[in-house]
């Protein structure tokens, strides 16, 4: 059987509620806590959103990470947010990245996927984000389970898993 290298699902349990999860991913300040150290989202009229409200499909964002000199900047357009259980944005360019919270009794699961990973950049975005999206997927886990967040924020420490 070929491996498809154009997609990937990674799952984790957490131990929150539905409403949590999903604010945790859609509102920037909540998302600053446990993925990125800035979130800013604009609106289509490329005023910024306010940080404690939730974005909304159509909104752009502008991601900064710790660890990173200047934050390591991604762009890109959140294209759903229902107010509940999904959560989809473009991501590394072409790719789309859908969050889907799901009741699995008595655990809420989240579910990440990333697909329409292009031919030219397959096996770099499957690995490399399959990685990042581990670790963050457990420091979600981590920062809503038990308020621990798990990243590097010193940008001098270079090689980390957790940044």
């Amino acid at each position: 059987m070929k491996k498809d290298w154009s997609k990937f699902t990674k799952r984790i349990p957490i131990n929150s509620t539905v409403r949590s999860i999903y604010n945790a991913w859609a509102i920037p300040s909540e998302i600053e806590q446990w993925f990125v150290a800035t979130a800013d989202y604009s609106l289509a009229d490329g005023s910024l959103r306010p940080k404690s409200d939730r974005v909304k499909a159509g909104d752009n964002y502008t991601w900064r990470w710790h660890g990173f000199p200047n934050g390591a900047a991604e762009s890109g357009r959140v294209i759903e947010a229902n107010g509940h259980n999904t959560f989809r944005f473009t991501f590394a360019d072409t790719c789309i990245v859908e969050v889907s919270i799901l009741a699995e009794r008595p655990d809420k699961i989240v579910q990440l996927t990333q697909k329409k990973i292009g031919p030219d950049e397959q096996l770099r975005l499957y690995i490399g984000c399959g990685e990042g999206w581990t670790f963050y997927l457990a420091n979600l886990k981590s920062y809503l389970d038990g308020g621990i967040d798990l990243r590097n924020k010193n940008e001098k420490i270079k090689g980390v898993i957790n940044a």
